[in-house]
């Protein structure tokens, strides 16, 4: 992260170990990742309702949205906020395609916004989203540590009135870090509503 010019907090506390977490299963990776999909769908192409309601219905993934997500997927006409707010949860989706094997590679730094195509294309035309397995917790608790750590620049940079550093992209970043510490079940498994992230 120094090499890239991230300043580093040497006071933030460890995350958890891998013996301290227990990882969502893939079933309930898949059914949140389309979840996801559909809110960030909705907010950013804004489709007809009776299309909406018809592809939900058809997959079955009404019971995968969380009270919230439920809320903005029933509303007709949601605000401009709320709109704005859903339309993230692309990045939140880009990490759990990444945890099912999906996306090649490390997850990297959030300075890059994700391949939304890539998204709907694998949510929407892939038979079971899970047959390729999890990433290992090791995988994913270096990617919960860095996301933690790049989540405190972020912050610090805006107290301080600056940038964030290294290109970090605030919006990416915050979607990235729920999505992570949903993984590892931080906040003692909560809900996806109520997932914190703290630094």
């Amino acid at each position: 992260m120094r090499a890239e010019g991230i300043p580093i907090n040497p006071h933030l506390p460890m995350i958890e170990s891998e013996a301290q977490i227990t990882l969502r299963t893939p079933r309930e990776v898949a059914e949140r990742l389309c979840a996801l999909t559909m809110v960030s769908f909705k907010a950013s192409e804004e489709p007809d309702q009776g299309l909406l309601d018809s592809i939900i219905v058809e997959r079955g993934f009404r019971p995968y949205f969380s009270p919230e997500e439920l809320a903005f997927i029933d509303d007709p006409r949601p605000e401009f906020h709320a709109r704005t707010q859903f339309s993230w949860r692309c990045e939140a989706a880009w990490v759990l395609l990444w945890a099912l094997r999906h996306v090649d590679g490390q997850l990297g730094l959030p300075n890059v916004t994700c391949n939304v195509p890539l998204i709907s294309e694998t949510v929407y035309k892939f038979g079971d989203l899970t047959e390729r397995g999890m990433r290992s917790a090791n995988d994913i608790l270096n990617e919960a540590d860095l996301i933690y750590r790049c989540h405190w620049a972020v912050r610090q940079s805006g107290l301080d009135g600056k940038d964030a550093p290294a290109g970090l992209h605030p919006g990416v970043t915050m979607e990235r870090h729920q999505a992570l510490n949903w993984l590892i079940g931080y906040s003692d498994r909560a809900d996806w509503d109520d997932v914190t992230t703290d630094t």
